[in-house]
């Protein structure tokens, strides 16, 4: 009879609550372990809802128009016609980077610069303080700087800050703006001055990156979506983009999407961890009433009953634990978004969203259920003869039963739905399930290869107590392999994220090694060149290198036009890498961060003899092109392409592919042409130095401020700080889900603690009544603990290394150095708390009177 059947038999659930009286604490404790797994879909499931919701019902903030158009030149007459022929309310912006300059404290920063004409934003607001100069600053020489300027330079309203050759007043600090985020202040604080004022200062000239935009509010009626696509045509043709509070909605919306399935899966995996202490917990709690069980048996109960039995206790307690686990889950859900702040651009009301807590409920259980189910089908194969013979237990394993492999099968697919759900493409859901695969085979490998191997060769010369401490590890009733499989995993996942944000870190760091570049001066003009390279050297730095940049279009691929290629349907090709501004350069050699891959590098082009001579010229230009540009480009070795060099058509052909370190800090550019093309066309330089101190590279912003205000300069140091800030803020965020899974493996040692302390109760007692002291069973344990949280530390590490490696080999293409000292302090970390929780678990079982025990048998 299907036990599934029995639980509609009143029987079944009076007997599962008289039998659960004298065991509620064992199976309270099975289903703690879940509660954290629950507790953090849960929580997460709601953030993901609740964000949703926000991005709707702040959709039009986000963007703070109906419409932009936005364009890396000037808009042409034809534009600027098309512009007023479009009705409602406009604004003009025009954004560039450069420096900015403090003159009371003398301090240096990049920043990115925003001249304003109009009333942008027309959704949300600019939130300054004080608040009345979000307007204000439109008028005269006021400046808004970001806040976080502001505090990093002791910055006060009423000071004065620099943008090229002008003087502006800081009237307001600058708190948020529509659609941005905490992070990008550390990428690039804002400052907001008057489009009126820009021209003065100097940034406006020939090579300066400059990102032209006009902001549109349409009356109510208006179709946003039909005048976009009654306009595309000329914007294709004129390289103009688009964006719409439709567009920006699905952009950000899939973007935070994709945060909370990346999360959901770290927060799953808390729940598989659970699982294990749930199976764990649930296998000693059989074992413990076997003899219940062949009572039941022998009174006539069916095998089946028995079970439903104990399905029935599963259900109830998985219940009460995905309630449990829920509201915990809701509790945190108010934490989150004060986690993820920096990373919100909306701002978040908390709500119960109960279709997400159904959904973490019901994943929840479900998950609990199976894993209770593992342990639990072994009930059928109690024999009622263990009443009459103690020694006939039957075989308690269920892995010989098709049931079990069922079971089994559904906890795999019900991991495999999960993971496809909550990623982008099911290839990364796949290899999210292989990974958390291999990684449980390994770890219950490793687990199976110490029990097996401390039992074949195990230390007879040693003492009693260390003796006694090791043989426990493979000894009826050991917790080995749940054990390292929970901790072992949960380290893997803290260990991976910190060597991952180390290695990281290390990478950036390489380019300030004694031989590399370390600062960058960017946007010189021709005739600065040289003034400039005086004044580096004024300094006693070297020049290490000069690279010209000549800013191009595509207009041709293979023979076809962009705008042809781009209309086709059935196009491959990146739609930005058609249309993308590319800054190119020209030189006779290849510099250290560049690989040729194939082809032949030409550093002259000899056919070429007079640069840009005409623009009816048919000679194709041999050029490098960095091997990812050219897959998405769809292009090889012989294949042409003609670029827009400023109104002049160059045909060129791919005559060398080149792979590029993008990591270091050196003029790296997607195309390079050869000497004797370009050298006549509109460019400006890039300058590479090295400085050995903060203080003479403070020092160097300053005079070129002061005496170029129009050049830039990046200072590697900088970098080092802004990508250490954005990654521990990120790695922050992460460790705090992570957490639940490291939480929910102590749970589990907790749980294998008490559930096995009966058990350890008696062993103690066999122990002193041959003769050991309290101090010898206690140094048992305790050595017992040693060595479990010695293996399983052991073991994720190891993990954790070869995970990091090959992250570092496949994904970032970068050298893996380990770091030797934090992975030494997580390993005592981790041995430390599973003896500490081990001993805390077990105090007491010395103190037991033997007759106890005794009258219990």
């Amino acid at each position: 009879m299907n036990p599934w059947r029995m639980l509609r038999n009143p029987w079944v659930w009076r007997m599962a609550w008289r039998d659960s009286r004298s065991s509620r604490k064992r199976l309270l404790l099975a289903l703690a372990s879940m509660t954290l797994g629950i507790a953090a879909l849960v929580a997460i499931t709601s953030f993901g809802a609740n964000v949703r919701t926000a991005i709707q019902s702040q959709a039009k903030s986000l963007l703070g128009a109906d419409l932009v158009l936005h364009s890396r030149q000037p808009f042409a007459t034809a534009t600027e016609t098309l512009i007023r022929t479009l009705s409602g309310a406009q604004s003009r912006e025009v954004s560039c980077s450069s420096m900015a300059y403090f003159p009371k404290s003398g301090d240096t920063r990049l920043v990115n610069i925003r001249a304003v004409a109009g009333d942008f934003p027309y959704y949300g607001r600019l939130i300054t303080e004080p608040r009345q100069a979000a307007q204000a600053f439109q008028s005269g020489l006021s400046a808004l700087v970001d806040d976080s300027v502001m505090l990093q330079f002791e910055a006060q309203v009423g000071d004065t800050i620099k943008l090229g050759t002008l003087e502006y007043q800081i009237i307001g600090r600058l708190k948020k703006v529509p659609g941005g985020t905490g992070a990008s202040a550390f990428v690039g604080p804002r400052v907001y001055i008057p489009l009126t004022s820009l021209a003065r200062t100097g940034l406006m000239q020939t090579g300066s990156r400059l990102n032209y935009r006009v902001y549109f509010q349409f009356p109510q009626q208006a179709q946003i979506e039909q005048i976009v696509t009654d306009i595309e045509p000329h914007l294709n043709a004129y390289h103009l983009e688009s964006d719409t509070v439709k567009e920006r909605t699905e952009s950000l919306g899939q973007v935070m999407e994709n945060v909370t399935r990346f999360l959901n899966l770290i927060g799953f995996i808390a729940l598989l961890l659970g699982g294990v202490g749930v199976a764990s917990a649930i296998h000693v709690y059989v074992k413990h009433k076997r003899t219940t069980i062949a009572i039941l048996r022998c009174l006539g109960g069916r095998a089946e009953q028995v079970l439903a039995v104990y399905v029935a206790q599963a259900l109830v307690l998985g219940l009460v634990g995905a309630v449990i686990g829920a509201s915990i889950g809701l509790a945190i859900q108010t934490v989150l978004p004060a986690i993820l702040q920096d990373f919100l651009p909306v701002r978040m009301n908390f709500q119960i969203a109960w279709g997400a807590v159904l959904q973490g409920l019901s994943v929840g259980f479900g998950m609990t259920l199976l894993f209770a189910l593992l342990p639990l089908l072994s009930i059928r194969h109690v024999s009622p003869l263990r009443l009459l013979r103690m020694g006939t237990d039957g075989p308690v394993s269920g892995r010989q039963d098709p049931g079990w492999w069922l079971v089994v099968a559904c906890i795999v697919i019900g991991f495999s739905v999960f993971a496809l759900l909550h990623t982008a493409r099911w290839t990364q859901g796949l290899g999210f399930v292989a990974a958390v695969g291999l990684a449980c085979g390994l770890l219950a490998g490793v687990a199976q290869l110490i029990m097996v191997g401390v039992r074949r060769y195990f230390p007879s010369s040693w003492t009693y107590v260390w003796r006694q401490g090791l043989a426990n590890l493979y000894r009826p009733n050991n917790q080995t392999r749940a054990l390292i499989l929970a901790l072992g995993l949960g380290s893997v996942l803290i260990v991976v994220l910190y060597l991952s944000q180390h290695m990281l870190l290390s990478q950036v760091a390489l380019a300030g090694s004694t031989q590399q570049p370390n600062v960058l001066l960017f946007d010189i003009q021709t005739d600065q060149r040289e003034d400039v390279v005086e004044l580096v050297r004024s300094f006693e730095m070297p020049v290490l290198e000069q690279a010209p940049i000549v800013t191009m279009r595509l207009t041709h691929v293979k023979g076809r036009r962009v705008a042809e290629i781009r209309d086709e349907p059935g196009n491959e090709a990146a739609d930005w890498a058609l249309v993308h501004e590319y800054r190119a350069t020209y030189r006779e050699h290849l510099i250290e961060t560049e690989t040729l891959l194939e082809g032949v590098w030409q550093g002259h082009s000899a056919s070429f003899e007079e640069p840009l001579a005409s623009s009816n010229s048919s000679q194709a230009v041999p050029i490098s092109v960095e091997v990812d540009i050219a897959k998405t480009l769809g292009v090889g070795l012989g294949d042409a392409l003609i670029f827009d060099v400023q109104g002049v058509p160059v045909p060129t052909t791919v005559g060398s592919l080149r792979k590029v370190n993008w990591q270091r800090v050196q003029t790296n550019f997607f195309v390079v042409f050869p000497v004797g093309v370009l050298e006549a066309a509109p460019q400006v330089f890039a300058l590479l130095s090295r400085v050995d101190s903060r203080t003479r590279s403070a020092a160097l912003q300053r005079a070129v401020v002061e005496q170029f205000p129009t050049v830039s300069a990046i200072d590697l140091t900088l970098i080092l700080q802004t990508v250490d800030t954005m990654l521990d803020k990120i790695a922050f965020a992460i460790r705090f889900m992570a957490f639940f899974s490291v939480l929910t493996g102590f749970i589990v040692l907790a749980g294998a603690v008490i559930t096995g302390r009966y058990q350890r109760i008696q062993e103690s007692v066999l122990l002193r009544t041959l003769g050991a002291s309290r101090q010898q069973i206690q140094k048992i344990m305790l050595i017992e603990y040693f060595f479990l949280g010695s293996f399983a530390a052991l073991s994720g590490i190891l993990l954790a290394v070869a995970s990091s490696w090959a992250l570092a080999y496949f994904l970032f293409e970068t050298l893996f150095v380990p770091a030797p000292v934090p992975l030494l302090l997580a390993f005592l970390l981790i041995v430390g708390l599973t003896m500490g929780l081990g001993m805390l678990g077990s105090r007491g079982i010395c103190d037991r009177p033997p007759l106890e025990v005794l009258r219990s048998v």
